[in-house]
């Protein structure tokens, strides 16, 4: 890897990649305390990467990257390990958990089928979904609300919508777009 392209920001992003196998761990020996201390630890990582590449002018497309793997990393343990340590709620909110599994995957999938790649929006409205859905899974397991849950299910789907339209609408892969109107514009300046 170039000197330049390792950094702290992308350092961070690697770490909540490798916090996935640790919280799958917490998951199978049941330390539901642990998992969810870990779970709350990387959603700190993920707030932090970007601050640090902004505050450090330290963006870069493989930084970009590495925060989406991240993201796919930990949501898709979140949804494995749940169903290990709390069977039973996720039986009783199945239809909220399809709904954020499905708005994850759907745009991933339509992305990898454009682009032949992981796309890396950052949109606003995802960045708006993973505060609502970290905020909601640890108060649904915590036993604390469910409503919570239940907002970020919606605030889900329509960031995946969002990103599925940003998709269909470029006409080449681009990292950091901040929503369909970016998206739109930025393909209106190309065709001028």
């Amino acid at each position: 890897m170039p000197l330049r392209t390792f950094n702290l920001p992308n350092l961070v992003s690697s770490i909540r990649v490798g916090l996935a196998p640790v919280l799958v761990y917490f998951a199978i020996n049941q330390m539901e305390a642990w998992f969810l201390g870990v779970l709350l630890f990387s959603g700190f990582t993920d707030i932090l990467d970007g601050f640090l590449a902004r505050t450090l002018n330290q963006i870069t497309a493989l930084g970009a990257h590495l925060d989406s793997w991240g993201d796919f990393a930990i949501y898709s343990t979140m949804a494995i390990c749940a169903w290990i340590l709390w069977p039973d709620i996720v039986e009783r909110e199945m239809l909220y958990f399809a709904m954020i599994i499905a708005s994850f995957s759907i745009p991933i999938a339509i992305g990898l089928i454009k682009f032949r790649g992981l796309t890396s929006y950052h949109t606003w409205s995802v960045k708006v979904a993973v505060a609502v859905t970290f905020t909601g899974y640890v108060l649904l397991f915590a036993e604390l609300a469910q409503w919570p849950f239940v907002l970020a299910s919606l605030a889900c789907v329509y960031a995946g919508i969002e990103q599925i339209l940003i998709t269909l609408t470029m006409n080449r892969e681009r990292v950091n777009v901040s929503s369909i109107w970016a998206a739109m514009k930025y393909e209106q300046l190309v065709d001028d």
